[in-house]
């Protein structure tokens, strides 16, 4: 059966990581110039943290100003006040390349998640999110 298929399957790999010593502004273009959402946080291929897009609009005063110098400054100044370390989720929840694709959808509809690393002997390998189990759905027809 299809869903008991591994989450290797759908995965992406490889994976665009930051380190924690990275800046905000190198996140920012990652997301921007990659369109994704979800950036595992790693120190030797070890996960440490997840940042999600989400985490670095809630530090940015997008939309308070339609100037748009004036809004890159103002993201330049937040973001110099604040580290990855400080913003990302620490603690991530993580999965095998050997779950099943059921086990992921499982996961992401208990805990509201839309991403999860997929890791092999504490190695970054993958990342899964929620539009590749949608991809995936959709394929299937």
């Amino acid at each position: 059966m299809i869903r008991k298929a591994p989450v290797s399957m759908i995965m992406t790999a490889p994976v665009i990581t930051l380190k924690k010593t990275d800046t905000l502004e190198k996140a920012e273009y990652l997301f921007k110039h990659n369109h994704i959402r979800h950036i595992p946080v790693v120190d030797n291929k070890k996960i440490v943290g997840m940042l999600s897009y989400t985490d670095l609009q809630r530090l940015s005063f997008v939309n308070i100003s339609e100037d748009e110098v004036a809004e890159a400054d103002t993201d330049a100044l937040v973001y110099n006040m604040f580290t990855i370390n400080q913003i990302m989720t620490k603690n991530v929840t993580v999965i095998s390349a050997k779950n099943s694709i059921t086990d992921v959808a499982k996961i992401f509809t208990e805990k509201e998640f839309h991403a999860l690393p997929v890791v092999n002997n504490n190695q970054l390998v993958g990342i899964v999110t929620t539009t590749d189990i949608i991809k995936h759905v959709l394929n299937q027809n």
